[in-house]
């Protein structure tokens, strides 16, 4: 299929230069005439294109989701609960439109949990979340150093946010959480499944 779309943008590009001499050169007269036979190709590819492109974009439709490891100074790790969802996990969400992984997630430590990130969070790994949502992938960063603006005070979306130690997590921890932090500790290999 990519094979036959790079053919594809290449014989269109030909024509086009073809399509550019032939205008230059054409009498008046028959100028209109070639004008109407050569803009149909390129009405049909840029109709084309814009199919093949919405195809790939809902067949390989992709959603893309960040968290982050929040550790404090005396090693205990950030979580979360939600009002829409069991336990308790770690703070993050979806990455908007146009927004980069590390600005997604300041945004959401900021929003969930009054978190302002002081430096640049290292990367833990990028996971594949397709159980829980088709074409769903999480970026996991663990944060260091942060400082934070406010508590956060119960509301629609976060029911409570809690420091807690590794060896102290809350028992209804969502698993995918516990498996992240176990990794961020050495405790166990990295999995690309969340």
């Amino acid at each position: 299929m990519e094979a036959s779309i790079s053919t594809l943008f290449t014989a269109v590009s030909t024509a086009k230069g073809a399509f550019r001499v032939k205008f230059r050169r054409a009498p008046s007269a028959t100028r209109l005439k070639n004008t109407i036979e050569n803009a149909a190709p390129m009405v049909f590819d840029k109709v084309a294109r814009r199919l093949v492109q919405k195809y790939w974009r809902w067949r390989r439709a992709l959603t893309l989701g960040v968290r982050g490891i929040v550790v404090d100074s005396d090693g205990r790790i950030l979580l979360v609960r939600q009002t829409y969802a069991h336990g308790w996990t770690l703070p993050g969400g979806g990455v908007e439109f146009g927004e980069s992984l590390e600005r997604g997630l300041a945004r959401e430590l900021d929003e969930e949990a009054g978190i302002a990130v002081d430096d640049a969070p290292e990367l833990l790994g990028i996971y594949d979340n397709s159980a829980a949502f088709p074409g769903d992938h999480v970026a996991m960063y663990i944060v260091r150093h942060w400082h934070r603006i406010r508590v956060t005070e119960p509301n629609f979306e976060i029911a409570e946010t809690g420091f807690f130690h590794p060896d102290a997590l809350p028992e209804a921890t969502n698993p995918g959480a516990r498996r992240r932090i176990e990794e961020m500790l050495g405790l166990r290999a990295r999995d690309v499944v969340w």
